[in-house]
């Protein structure tokens, strides 16, 4: 692995303003519903999951982003573009409210689409963003990790970006006996709160081996020294290129700094999480969390009772 040239990173202190979102996964875990339709587009309430994290970066002012995507993936192309015929179809009827949600994808931000071609992993994805992004720091933020709208991390690691020049990881602590479910960072303080230097990562360490309980999530703002490593990063676990692996030759030349980010933070790519994210983010809803609430709480309620809750619905008449 070649280490990067902390000087010409340093040096290289834009304003962030692109943002790569990989998203070329095969959804496995989520067939057969995944069969045909992206897993970045199941819906979360009313939009899908991968909306909620264009809409994360365009809040952050990120305005021009390049989604990473693979074969069928043909589905998110064409949500981020206009339909013309169901806009038209919608303004006929004076429906602006749906006319609104259905034009809002598109003027989110710039999109661009590259397709990954072969799955050779998240550190791969990234790197097909090199001629893309050039010479410029960026953001990158995964589909499976939504981050609350109402939370800030994403402008937060901007702002560390801004002072501390490099890259920027965000940091969960979590229960250690699932540490081995993420990349690991090693840390030092900095002596400002909720900001670390990242000294070292592991990809999934082995039980008992990690160095901390900082598990990394899904965004980064990363320097553009990091496109030399990973073109130089050997295929590691699963014969993939990790993200993580060069992310520890940037680490080992000082360049890597975390955010540690205790808000609320739903992962997507699990069945159980995903059911979880639906619910919550429902009855944060203004316009569906009363309703929805109530009769949670009425279910809920049958369930702890032991009654027929689970059957319970509306019956046509």
């Amino acid at each position: 692995m070649i280490a990067p040239d902390s000087t010409a990173a340093s040096a290289s202190a834009p304003t962030v303003r692109k943002a790569v979102v990989p998203a070329a996964g095969l959804g496995t875990r989520f067939l057969p519903a995944t069969k045909a339709t992206p897993k970045e587009m199941l819906p979360v309430v009313d939009k899908p999951a991968i909306q909620y994290v264009v809409e994360e970066a365009a809040a952050a002012g990120l305005d021009d982003i390049l989604m990473v995507t693979g074969r069928h993936k043909r589905a998110i192309e064409d949500h981020f573009d206009h339909a013309f015929e169901l806009e038209q179809a919608l303004a006929t009827k004076g429906d602006t409210v749906r006319l609104d949600a259905v034009r809002d994808p598109a003027r989110l931000a710039d999109i661009h689409h590259i397709r990954q071609g072969d799955p050779l992993g998240l550190g791969h994805a990234v790197l097909c963003a090199r001629h893309h992004v050039g010479n410029q720091p960026f953001a990158v933020l995964l589909g499976d990790d939504l981050i609350d709208p109402r939370e800030t991390l994403l402008s937060r690691m901007l702002e560390v970006r801004e002072r501390y020049r490099g890259s920027v990881v965000a940091l969960m602590e979590v229960d250690p006996a699932q540490i081995h479910l993420y990349g690991c960072a090693a840390v030092h303080p900095t002596g400002e709160e909720g900001v670390v230097r990242v000294t070292g990562l592991v990809e999934k360490p082995a039980a008992g081996t990690a160095p901390s309980r900082y598990a990394v999530i899904g965004r980064y703002v990363l320097d553009p020294a990091v496109f030399e490593v990973l073109a130089h990063t050997p295929p590691g676990r699963s014969g993939e290129i990790q993200l993580t692996d060069a992310l520890q030759g940037l680490a080992a030349a000082g360049t890597v700094h975390g955010v540690v980010f205790t808000g609320l933070r739903y992962d997507t790519g699990d069945k159980a999480d995903y059911l979880r994210t639906v619910v919550r983010l429902a009855c944060a809803r203004p316009d569906l969390g009363p309703e929805f609430t109530g009769w949670l709480k009425e279910f809920v309620s049958g369930l702890e009772d032991g009654g027929t809750a689970v059957g319970q619905g509306h019956r046509a008449a």
